[in-house]
């Protein structure tokens, strides 16, 4: 079977090319990504899938049913929307979008799932069981996961794998990670409301500029010193709001932030940890505070048996030496954990650095590209795992 994934992979690379160059000439904003959505429909019709569309929005989810009479359902997720980034790659078929860019490789994300199908599609008589290819709009923010699991992505589902691209290895190579992959991701608003004033005369007035100053330093020490440093939290302030005029004192100013964690009792207690420290500054200074906290997606936690199944699949597939075992997560984020509170599932990362290079753009990059050779890598990896799904238990 392997050999015939193989082949079919090698006959389809240049459509695959084609089609991953297409989608990256052309993209679409989260949940904007009507032409992609339409053209994903299109390959996957072509191919013989059963198609729907306008899943969680401008999601499609295609649908091929094997012959045997496994009842388990495999979902297979890859995402499609890009990034308000402008492009500065140069390369012939760059974005066509003003200020839009595939910077983090949902393009590839796509081509893998589509290859996938475009494969498993010729081999249905020998798949004992369903699976069901999930194109996801809006992973960027966070969104699309939800939207889609609304719609009943989800409903029945056994077990889900996923792709995302990784730089930092090279085409060729394919990385799992056993347990945690990537973080929780809230986030924060933080507003302290102090007293106007006159700039000359500071004892008359609340400096809410200065409290937020020394709020945003006490909660980066308290970090060091209060929280488990074997569970990391980074708590980043990315915008400031505040002040009307440069000699008058600010009576108001707002904290916008992103909260980062891996451990789920960590970020339990966080909401109540950081609201804490903000009183503590306040009170100090009489300032009044609002903590508003909202928990974004979770951490993605690999299951251990389909992790296992997605590495041996790789190593089957390319030899062990160009498989890593990630030893460290990210700190990123990833809306496919939202699919992993309705079933068990692994995510992989593809290598897709170019080997000759000293410098590989990172993802979210205006120069990021990717050495193309890992599509054929990330499509007979997927196709190859997925298969291999009906013959472990």
């Amino acid at each position: 079977m392997l050999t015939r994934i193989k082949d079919l992979a090698i006959k389809l690379a240049p459509r695959l090319i084609e089609i991953r160059r297409h989608i990256h000439s052309h993209p679409e904003l989260s949940g904007q990504e009507y032409q992609t959505a339409a053209f994903v429909a299109g390959v996957l019709s072509s191919s013989g899938v059963h198609v729907q569309e306008g899943i969680g929005k401008t999601g499609v989810i295609g649908e091929l049913q094997g012959t045997g009479n496994d009842n388990r359902l495999l979902a297979i997720r890859t995402d499609m929307d890009a990034l308000p980034i402008q492009e500065r790659t140069n390369l012939e078929y760059a974005s066509r979008q003003k200020g839009i860019m595939h910077a983090c490789g949902h393009d590839v994300h796509t081509t893998v799932g589509l290859g996938t199908a475009m494969i498993l599609s010729q081999l249905a008589e020998e798949l004992p069981g369903k699976i069901r290819f999930l194109f996801q709009p809006a992973e960027e923010i966070a969104q699309g996961a939800n939207w889609m699991v609304a719609d009943g992505a989800m409903k029945d589902v056994s077990a889900v794998l996923s792709v995302h691209v990784f730089p930092s290895i090279p085409a060729g190579s394919i990385g799992v990670r056993y347990g945690a992959l990537t973080a929780a991701a809230d986030d924060i608003e933080i507003i302290i409301i102090g007293e106007s004033g006159h700039g000359a005369r500071p004892h008359e007035a609340i400096d809410a500029i200065w409290i937020a100053s020394q709020v945003i330093t006490t909660l980066q020490q308290a970090i060091s010193r209060t929280q488990n440093p074997l569970r990391p939290v980074v708590l980043s302030i990315g915008k400031i709001n505040g002040g009307r005029a440069p000699n008058v004192i600010a009576d108001q100013v707002q904290l916008l932030g992103t909260v980062r964690s891996l451990h789920p009792e960590t970020r339990a207690n966080l909401p109540k940890w950081i609201e804490q420290i903000v009183a503590n500054v306040c009170n100090s200074y009489g300032a009044r505070y609002q903590v508003n906290y909202r928990q974004g997606v979770p951490s993605v936690q690999n299951d251990y048996a389909l992790t296992q199944l997605l590495q041996s699949a790789a190593e089957e597939a390319w030899t062990s030496d160009r498989i890593q075992v990630l030893p460290e997560p990210s700190l990123g984020a990833e809306d496919f954990s939202v699919y992993l509170e309705h079933a068990p599932g692994s995510m992989f990362r593809l290598g897709v650095g170019y080997k000759d290079r000293s410098i590989n753009h990172p993802l979210h990059h205006p120069q990021f590209e990717v050495d193309e050779s890992a599509i054929i890598t990330g499509v007979v990896t997927m196709a190859y795992s997925a298969y291999k799904y009906w013959m472990h238990d």
